[in-house]
């Protein structure tokens, strides 16, 4: 069997699982109406086409909403999680998963090997992420994610975390403009020769207008944005990935987890992980030899 075939019918039982959570949430509606009413209790109940509805989140936002109309969704996940249920996780029917691995120069996530292996083991398609320190060179950054990070061929592309460190005691400061998207770009690089795949850039909306506004048009990005859609917040960006809420619940993690969507369709996301390449980009990106065909 192929790996797209393979893909396909994972996508497609985890969709089955999320129409299955729809029916039953369509009963509870319904109670004790006959067969005609709970199907009438479908259509009101998945009105707004969520496809988990056994994930939640303690403080929705109604500027966010569209994000559940999205098909794949996964989570993003660090130490503050604690210990996380994969299994459960999978079950669900999350169909990704980014994994706080490095931070600056010196700085490993203490439970990043724990939820590598975990999530591998549950069949959760992982990558890792290295959180930017503005205050330590590209180089040394660049070096200790590569000392701690497997390199891993079927792992998802890795994501290079780009926000400033407003709240560091050690390194509040703004770096200027081209200072700072010189070190991203280094980064990028590194991360690129390190894996042979393209990185994802996550932003936020403060740091993409300072640096990242109209910059790297070849690398897919990842955006946060939790009270309006991307598309509102952030200038001429498309995007691959959106984090919608950092007050996601979802079965098999304890508390609060970020939530996030993919942009396309099941059969985009299985191009995405037989290539490490944006769909869309694909034709011109693969001209350039920047997908992988596993």
């Amino acid at each position: 069997m192929t790996r797209i075939m393979k893909l396909s019918r994972s996508l497609s039982r985890d969709l089955t699982w999320g129409l299955n959570g729809r029916l039953a949430a369509a009963r509870r509606c319904a109670g004790r109406f006959a067969a005609a009413a709970i199907l009438a209790g479908l259509a009101a109940c998945a009105s707004n086409n969520d496809f988990y509805p056994t994930k939640g989140d303690t403080k929705p936002h109604p500027g966010v909403a569209k994000a559940k109309q999205h098909p794949i969704q996964g989570i993003d996940i660090s130490k503050w999680q604690g210990n996380v249920d994969w299994a459960s996780v999978r079950a669900a029917g999350t169909q990704f998963a980014f994994i706080k691995a490095t931070e600056g120069g010196d700085h490993v996530d203490e439970r990043f090997r724990t939820n590598w292996d975990g999530a591998a083991r549950a069949g959760v398609p992982r990558g890792a992420y290295h959180f930017v320190f503005w205050c330590r060179s590209a180089r040394e950054q660049m070096e200790w994610f590569k000392r701690n990070v497997p390199n891993d061929p079927a792992a998802l592309p890795p994501v290079l975390d780009v926000e400033w460190n407003g709240h560091s005691q050690t390194c509040p400061k703004k770096l200027p403009k081209a200072q700072a998207l010189a070190m991203v770009t280094e980064m990028l690089e590194e991360m690129e020769r390190y894996t042979g795949k393209r990185p994802i850039i996550y932003t936020d909306i403060t740091f993409h207008k300072d640096v990242l506004e109209g910059e790297l048009p070849d690398y897919p990005h990842w955006l946060r944005s939790t009270a309006a859609e991307p598309e509102q917040r952030f200038v001429n960006r498309k995007w691959m990935l959106w984090q919608f809420t950092s007050t996601g619940r979802v079965p098999g993690v304890q508390g609060d987890v970020d939530r996030n969507a993919f942009y396309g369709t099941p059969s985009d996301w299985a191009s995405f992980l037989s290539t490490d390449c944006d769909p869309r980009e694909h034709r011109r990106l693969s001209a350039q030899g920047l997908c992988t065909d596993k």
